[in-house]
């Protein structure tokens, strides 16, 4: 809350410079993320309201997580906007995630504008050694 008791607004954080070209000619813009871990695995959640199931990419390659969620503007047909208090555009994010998750198992769900991904931890092999007389 802010100092006159109205709730305080998170302004969307544009990405200004990235490393590559966009191939939208659209303002992309960091989701806000919350990151849960357990023993058995890295959970993720992060804001992306707008974006449809069929327009999230999710890339692993080299321990770089990037997600990119697309956002089609609605617009009700035979109308004009008068007023936006809210911007368009697209989400990305890029995480560098431990050499420890198993990239095979990775889980991704997004529901209600909230893309929830769930990163599972390998387990470390153990093997017995057998010791002879000697």
């Amino acid at each position: 809350m802010s100092t006159n008791g109205k709730p305080m607004e998170a302004n969307k954080e544009e990405i200004v410079s990235e490393n590559g070209e966009q191939t939208r000619s659209r303002r992309s813009f960091v989701p806000r993320t919350d990151i849960y871990e357990s023993e058995e695995a890295i959970y993720l959640q992060a804001d992306m309201p707008g974006v449809q199931p069929d327009s999230v990419e999710i890339m692993l390659e080299k321990n770089l997580l990037s997600i990119h969620g697309m956002v089609e503007p609605l617009a009700p047909e035979g109308y004009q906007l008068a007023y936006a208090e809210y911007e368009d555009g697209d989400f990305m994010r890029r995480f560098r995630i431990s050499s420890q998750i198993d990239g095979d198992k990775i889980q991704a769900v997004l529901k209600d504008g909230v893309l929830q991904l769930v990163l599972p931890k390998t387990r470390p092999e153990q093997k017995k050694i057998s010791v002879k007389a000697g």
